[in-house]
């Protein structure tokens, strides 16, 4: 079954998005060096986030072999609210399903799936702010992600800040509209021994400093 599942997410993205998210839209990316090889090697990928197109545009950054080893974390009350949106997401995508409201059990279920999946050198992407902004005022950062880090502190942290999917996809429509999208890459951070509320504000400052990296280049 998982080898199945495998083909039908390499075959997707080969055939279908890769394609589509660079010859439909297209992709400008900074810092692509500090993107992680995924060889063995698990990664936090940590990014802002404009629009549910986002993660296909995060995941198309790799190779289709990489890909099969990327689980970005989704809500599930959307990804997972029928049977065809499950199959979809879970299968062809890889999303691990988490709930929105955050309680001490689900908080104890999603840190355990997620540790299962980089214990395994596989590599997760996640939205701290939680819910879809658009990519000129980024919201704060929930702490899970540096939870996260915390319980791997070997696992590199890699700050992504993308600006343009919000007008690809707008929020609320299904409708969309061919623009180019750019990501910047930050280098990796681990984890180091301070609060989880620093080393969130650390990711978020990253991002930031991202962000006004592409505000500097749009003005030149």
């Amino acid at each position: 079954m998982k080898f199945l599942c495998d083909l039908l997410k390499y075959l997707s993205f080969l055939i279908l998005i890769k394609p589509f998210i660079y010859l439909v839209l297209g992709v400008n990316i900074s810092g692509i060096k500090n993107l992680p090889k995924l060889d063995n090697q698990p990664a936090i990928l940590v990014a802002n986030h404009n629009s549910h197109i986002d993660t296909l545009i995060l995941m198309s950054l790799f190779t289709c072999s990489q890909i099969l080893k990327i689980h970005p974390l989704a809500a599930i009350d959307y990804f997972c609210k029928n049977k065809i949106f499950e199959f979809i997401f879970k299968t062809l995508i890889g999303i691990v399903p988490i709930k929105r409201k955050v309680t001490k059990s689900s908080a104890t279920n999603m840190y355990s799936e997620v540790n299962k999946i980089l214990q395994k050198n596989e590599t997760i992407i996640i939205y701290p702010e939680g819910s879809r902004g658009n990519s000129s005022d980024i919201q704060s950062f929930k702490s899970g992600v540096a939870h996260i880090a915390q319980m791997n502190p070997n696992v590199p942290v890699i700050p992504i800040y993308i600006n343009g999917p919000d007008r690809i996809l707008p929020k609320g429509t299904l409708l969309w509209i061919p623009f180019i999208a750019n990501v910047y890459v930050a280098e990796p951070i681990y984890y180091d021994n301070t609060s989880t509320k620093m080393f969130t504000e650390k990711i978020r400052s990253i991002v930031e400093q991202l962000k006004e990296e592409h505000r500097i280049k749009e003005e030149l």
